[in-house]
């Protein structure tokens, strides 16, 4: 058993949320932005699904570690964030600006990999 509650059984997901709250708290005092933050354990199965997707890993496999019982649920969870994140961008244009994507210098892209 990867994380037991203190009687040593299964930790709840009441018990990882109660965890990932004081942590979020603790991490706070050095990142205030933290404090007002919400963090749940979905929020950190859709991040790491996320970032399965984005190192490569084939969406069965993800589909597998998420628990869901077909690639078809996984695939719409993905595509709606990717989406999403799309509509975002896309209200980001400067008023004056004209529509494109952004492209990071190799600069920006090394710091943002050793993060």
């Amino acid at each position: 058993m990867l994380f037991p509650s203190a009687k040593g059984a299964r930790l709840s997901i009441h018990g990882v949320q109660y965890l990932l709250n004081k942590h979020r708290m603790t991490a706070s005092k050095a990142c205030p932005s933290l404090k007002d933050t919400r963090v749940t354990v979905h929020r950190l199965r859709h991040t790491m699904a996320m970032d399965l997707l984005q190192a490569g890993v084939d969406r069965a496999v993800i589909a597998l570690w998420l628990g869901h019982e077909s690639v078809e649920t996984t695939q719409i969870y993905l595509e709606a964030t990717l989406a999403m994140k799309e509509q975002a961008l896309a209200k980001a244009t400067p008023p004056r600006g004209r529509p494109a994507r952004y492209q990071p210098g190799d600069q920006l892209l090394g710091v943002l990999n050793n993060l």
